[in-house]
């Protein structure tokens, strides 16, 4: 065996070092490649708009239960038929949303309207914009300003009515807390009978606790052609009174998404998209219809 001298132990110990620190050198190098990948493909932005809904990557809107058309077809907000279920699409895509990044759930009317967190991101049901409102959610600009109409059993002594005088001799019904509320008083009469929404409204003049109600043009046609009330008429047209700050999308307050909804609206309407809805969902809803002065 030979002797190994004090050079060369010093020789070897150097190169041993060297070795380690290359091998150290490399480890680290692998290390930060790794995390710059992982943060190219992997990871997300969480200051995008995808990334600030209830569930990362997917935009969850609320409707009613049930949604009537025109408004939803079908009861099926997820086919894109009818004018909100169109408009909701049109905005979600205009956020950066693809169709199948959009998932629908439900939600009462009140709750909607109610202050604190939601399990969606926005809702659409034909809420008015109001300053009362306004306090307890966020409301993206309007994308709808709807006439209100009465609807009277056709068999009622009402259903020949010309006027708003001949419909104050009658009960006359409309949602509290609903623009429709606020124009029945203005326009109709002071003592208004209130329910909690279209469909027990629509329930009272059926069963004739109610002679006349007066709700917004499309949905009072749907409430006759859908029979929800069985032999009903759309007697007319309040004169002036459209809706003046309109339906908009509710959001939580202070929602992250609120801006960029609102932008989405603000642009589908300057482009010309909300108006074609408006056309394809809404006008046989709203034409050939009298006016009650």
């Amino acid at each position: 065996m030979a002797l190994i001298s004090k050079h060369n132990i010093i020789r070897l110990v150097a190169a041993s070092l060297s070795t380690l620190t290359l091998v150290a050198g490399a480890g680290c190098g692998s290390s930060s490649s790794s995390s710059t990948d992982s943060s190219k493909s992997g990871s997300t932005d969480s200051s995008t708009i995808s990334q600030q809904t209830v569930t990362p990557g997917t935009l969850t809107i609320a409707t009613g239960e049930p949604a009537y058309a025109p408004y939803v077809l079908d009861n099926k907000p997820e086919t894109g038929k009818g004018f909100e279920a169109a408009v909701a699409y049109a905005v979600g895509e205009k956020m950066g949303f693809k169709k199948d990044q959009i998932k629908w759930t439900r939600s009462t009317f009140d709750e909607a309207i109610a202050p604190g967190a939601k399990d969606y991101d926005m809702n659409i049901q034909q809420f008015s914009i109001t300053p009362e409102r306004k306090k307890a959610v966020d409301f993206t600009p309007s994308y709808y300003n709807s006439p209100q109409s009465i609807v009277v059993r056709a068999d009622s002594k009402f259903a020949s009515a010309t006027s708003l005088k001949e419909i104050k001799a009658g009960t006359v019904g409309a949602m509290v807390g609903s623009t429709s509320y606020t124009f029945a008083k203005q326009k109709v009469k002071d003592d208004i009978k209130t329910f909690n929404d279209n469909v027990a409204l629509a329930q009272a003049l059926d069963s004739n606790q109610i002679d006349a109600i007066v709700v917004d043009t499309p949905v009072a046609v749907d409430i006759t052609e859908s029979k929800q009330v069985k032999d009903g008429k759309v007697v007319g047209q309040i004169a002036d009174s459209d809706d003046p700050e309109g339906i908009g999308i509710v959001l939580p307050k202070g929602s992250k998404l609120t801006k960029a909804a609102s932008q989405a609206v603000t642009d589908l309407t300057k482009d010309g998209t909300i108006k074609k809805l408006q056309e394809t969902w809404l006008k046989e809803y709203t034409t050939d219809i009298p006016i009650l002065k």
